[in-house]
């Protein structure tokens, strides 16, 4: 992580929300989700945030370093149709080790749709891979033969 990591330092993003990012688009093989209006969906407007705050941290990683996002804590407000551009800001708060807290809020142009916090931790990426594959491969010796 480059030194110039600080608190204050903000990213803004803008998404124009299509139609497969709304709500019966979350889990297609549940016929509850499909009975559900076609708004923005909330884990897709999550996942806006978290690319909001990678954006904003990319330029400061070093090389083979990323971040994983480890807690979110936000608000869902109000419904947003397709077609609306949904633009999110995210200012970083703090930053701890290699923990990182944003705070992050969106807005459709009409709304503020969501708000709240979320954190993100800085990892090697080769590492990170390493460690997958060494879960993957304990689940298969132990689940051969199931």
């Amino acid at each position: 992580m480059k030194d110039t990591f600080q608190p204050r330092i903000k990213h803004r993003f803008s998404y124009v929300v299509p139609e497969d990012k709304t709500v019966p688009h979350i889990y297609r093989e549940s016929d509850l989700m499909q009975g559900m209006p076609e708004v923005f969906a909330t884990g897709f407007m999550i996942a806006l945030m978290e690319w909001t705050c990678t954006q904003l941290m990319a330029p400061h990683l070093d090389e083979g370093e990323g971040s994983l996002g480890v807690h979110v804590d936000v608000s869902h407000v109000a419904a947003t149709p397709v077609g609306f551009t949904v633009t999110v800001d995210a200012e970083l708060l703090e930053v701890d080790g290699r923990r990182a807290l944003f705070h992050v809020r969106a807005h459709d142009g009409v709304d503020l749709i969501g708000e709240g916090k979320h954190w993100r931790v800085m990892v090697n990426w080769e590492r990170f891979k390493s460690r997958i594959a060494e879960k993957a491969g304990r689940h298969l010796s132990e689940n051969a033969g199931k």
